[in-house]
């Protein structure tokens, strides 16, 4: 076949009356379903949990960063964390988000609904492109895209705003991959990667599992007729577009590598088996019903996999479609593909594959993949004249009912927190309206799929009837769905509306920019919607170092920040200086405050503000050191108030600054001997520490004497001033230590210098007063741009020479 110039195609692809529709399409019922949402909340998308409190934050507040030139390093995600590794994953290789950039910040929050109802037109369109290569009739290929922007997963994902972008890119990359294949079309692949890759490197991965099985399936099956040439050109493309990505996800590799939810890898049976038997159900039924709510399971309540993206629903034909397909006698690839990707779904080592084989958390977030090969399936199915219908109807329909029926009137007893009976209720389900709600929109699709094939199959109004279908039961499903969550907040909503929206200039506080905040009791990232620093963040790719930090209090640093008031120590560590407190919350309990030190300061829109009376201010010096040896010989819960009293280091580093910490190799020697074998005599200083709300006053007393005259968040770092009138001395700053900063103390270089396990100092003299300086710049970021360069020449001069071949191919012909 001809090689068609890849400009030209996608003119044609936009000019095509079929890819408008679908697209047209997507957009309308994206309209109709998102509008009233939005009109709803004043003219911002909202929904309920990760969208209110990460997307939309996320957006604005990165926004506001690079509007303002702070592109390196973000003071108010969490403790602090690099903007590009910690926002790849989110929003930085989105079109959608750059997009934002051309607008002032307030603008910001009212642009995610129409974003949204974007994202939902372009999913349709992009999967019409892949799907019309296997179909006659154009109009099954505007269902079928349909069938994948309104899928289960598409919808359940509604909870999480960044996932739409992996869909819309995906049929893309798998119609360049065909066209390379099929048409010997060169130079799609690369950009396709390219773009695959730079939208989130999470969902590459996914994809890229997928299509390796997509390949070899259609390259055994003899679908592809495959040369070493075409093999090695498109390994070439593939390779190219992975490594033009290297801008973005070189940093980010380098980043997340550290990050200790990684760590966790297929082993013993749980690699074969799922250790919850309700999970088995949970999958198969999500490609049999509407979609649940993200953070809800209904159908399987103990399944412990909330936020799993397990949901596969085709609107209006369910799984009717898949199973008439996979009744036809003609083997191929798309079933044995089903087949497999089955497979994969049901055994725990092959899922997590979709994820690098990382097992710590059970996730389906590659189903999408397997929707748009399913409304494939469909639409091949309603295509053959040989498909049974009414078998297909039956298997669907007693598979849906028979699940209702078992979940929906089992019997099951209810015990007391002692174990002792107390009565027995019918149904398994979480939420039984709800329950029945959902079994009721399944076996109406049914129904009404049903009428349309045996009444309008052979009719020429048919394609008109069902994608009339497929629109109204996307409408009615969605709706339901998104209304449900919408009405999930608790009044949360409300509350984002009327006090956080738009409220980053409406708290006046002395320092509040420079120093940190506690958000007792709060919506999730307030934080960030107010755009100050704080200690409190729900985000899942912040510094590692702050995850190493909490281990040591005992704390599993996954998704959340959320220091517990009995650990008040921290809030001196961290120079929390302020604390606001929801009013719908009570932060004084029998007159005192939950935390020792805190008094009221006055009312800002929705919280009352306490100031803390023991803070310290961001850069101080300790006059005690120990080591880590010794920092684990303390209660875990006593370590905040411990990190108070000294400073805490490495072996090495306590014998490098000798003449401060007053260590030598003896006992170094004596801390780390083996207890088993001799007796250790060397007595730590951390024995003689006392705890307490009284001296955790003092200790942050001592500390406030001895810390920064000055400190202020920079763009790319911070800058702090002090005038040490005692000895020389390592100055600590509570900023997570990552790879990628520098430090000038009185304009010449410093070493930095890991303390207390997860954060920073440096080293200052004595009796002088001292300018200090940390600037932030992404590890091998430099080295990523000139990849990417030299990946976009080399792929000019690839092009360059196809189009010189191709001309002379021309002339030739003449």
């Amino acid at each position: 076949m001809k090689n068609i110039n890849s400009i030209t195609t996608l003119k044609n692809i936009t000019r095509s009356k079929y890819g408008l529709k679908a697209f047209l399409l997507g957009l309308l019922i994206s309209a109709l379903l998102f509008v009233p949402v939005i009109i709803e909340n004043n003219g911002v998308m909202m929904y309920y949990g990760d969208f209110n409190v990460q997307e939309i934050p996320f957006y604005q507040m990165i926004h506001d960063a690079l509007q303002s030139g702070n592109s390196s390093w973000s003071s108010t995600t969490d403790l602090g964390s690099p903007v590009l590794s910690s926002y790849s994953f989110y929003l930085l290789g989105s079109p959608f988000f750059l997009l934002t950039l051309l607008f002032p910040s307030e603008a910001v929050p009212f642009l995610i609904g129409p974003i949204f109802i974007l994202k939902f037109a372009l999913c349709s369109f992009t999967a019409y492109i892949y799907l019309k290569r296997y179909v006659k009739n154009k109009n099954l290929a505007v269902a079928g895209g349909l069938l994948y922007a309104f899928s289960g997963f598409s919808i359940y994902n509604i909870f999480f705003f960044h996932f739409h972008e992996p869909m819309i890119v995906f049929p893309i990359l798998l119609y360049c991959v065909d066209e390379f294949m099929y048409n010997g079309r060169k130079g799609v692949v690369a950009p396709a990667v390219f773009a695959s890759c730079t939208l989130n490197y999470y969902f590459f991965a996914g994809m890229a599992v997928f299509t390796i099985i997509y390949w070899l399936l259609l390259v055994f099956t003899n679908n592809y007729k495959l040369t070493l040439k075409k093999l090695l050109l498109f390994l070439f493309e593939v390779i190219l577009g992975v490594a033009a990505t290297a801008f973005i996800v070189l940093p980010t590799i380098l980043f997340i590598s550290k990050n200790p939810r990684l760590s966790e890898l297929p082993e013993g049976y749980s690699a074969l088996v799922y250790d919850k038997p309700q999970r088995y159900w949970y999958i198969i039924l999500s490609f049999f019903f509407p979609p649940e709510l993200a953070a809800e399971p209904n159908f399987t309540p103990d399944v412990d996999s909330d936020w799993a993206s397990v949901s596969g629903w085709l609107p209006l034909v369910g799984m009717t479609g898949v199973i008439g397909y996979l009744q036809l006698k003609k083997r191929d690839w798309i079933k044995k593909l089903i087949l497999i990707l089955v497979i994969f779904a049901l055994i725990p080592v092959l899922n997590s594959s979709f994820q690098l084989f990382n097992t710590g958390i059970f996730y389906a977030r590659w189903y999408y993949t397997l929707v748009l090969i399913m409304a494939l399936a469909t639409i091949k199915a309603l295509e053959n004249r040989e498909t049974d219908w009414l078998r297909a109807l039956c298997f669907s329909g007693l598979i849906t009912a028979f699940a209702a029926l078992f979940i929906g009137l089992m019997p099951e007893k209810v015990y007391d927190d002692y174990g002792d009976y107390k009565y027995t209720k019918i149904g398994l389900e979480d939420n039984m309206p709800r329950f029945w709600i959902y079994v009721a929109i399944a076996l109406f699709s049914l129904l009404l799929f049903a009428v349309i094939i045996f009444k309008f199959k052979n009719s020429k109004r048919f394609m008109t009837v069902f994608t009339a279908g497929i629109c109204v039961i996307s409408l009615i499903s969605s709706t339901y769905i998104v209304q449900t969550g919408n009405t999930l907040d608790g009044g949360d909503n409300a509350f984002i509306r009327k006090n956080l929206i738009g409220a980053s200039d409406s708290v006046k506080l002395t320092d509040i920019k420079n120093a940190r905040s506690d958000f007792y009791e709060s919506i999730d990232n307030s934080a960030m919607y107010l755009n100050i620093p704080s200690i409190q963040a729900f985000h899942s790719v912040v510094s590692p170092y702050i995850m190493m930090f909490y281990k040591t209090l005992g704390i599993t640093r996954d998704v959340c920040s959320e220091p517990d008031t009995d650990l008040y120590g921290l809030r001196g560590l961290l120079s929390c200086k302020y604390l606001f407190c929801d009013k719908r919350e009570k932060f004084v309990d029998d007159g005192k405050p939950e935390m020792p030190g805190w008094s009221y300061l006055k009312d800002i829109k929705g919280y009352k503000v306490y100031k803390n009376e023991n803070y310290v201010p961001m850069g101080f010096m300790y006059d005690k050191f120990i080591t880590k040896s010794e920092l684990k010989n303390i209660d875990e819960e006593l370590r905040s108030e411990a990190y108070l009293k000294a400073m805490v280091l490495s072996n090495n580093d306590v014998l490098k600054f000798s003449k401060l910490t007053g260590y030598t190799e003896s006992d170094i020697q004596e801390i780390t001997k083996d207890k088993t074998r001799s007796k250790n005599k060397y007595k730590s200083k951390s024995e003689s520490f006392e705890y307490g709300k009284e001296n955790y006053k003092n200790d942050c007393k001592k500390l406030r004497e001895n810390s920064c005259s000055s400190f202020k968040y920079t763009k790319d770092g911070f800058k702090a001033s002090i005038d040490n009138k005692g000895k020389d001395n390592l100055l600590f700053f509570s900023v997570p230590y990552d790879d990628g900063w520098s430090a000038f103390v009185n304009g010449k270089k410093a070493e930095i210098i890991r303390s207390n396990i997860g954060f920073m100092s440096v080293y200052i003299e004595g009796e002088k007063k001292s300018e200090i300086e940390f600037k932030y710049y992404p590890p091998a970021f430099r080295i990523g741009i000139i990849i990417t360069i030299i990946c976009g020449i080399i792929f000019v001069m690839y092009v360059s020479v196809l189009i010189m071949v191709k001309t002379k191919k021309k002339k030739k012909m003449r």
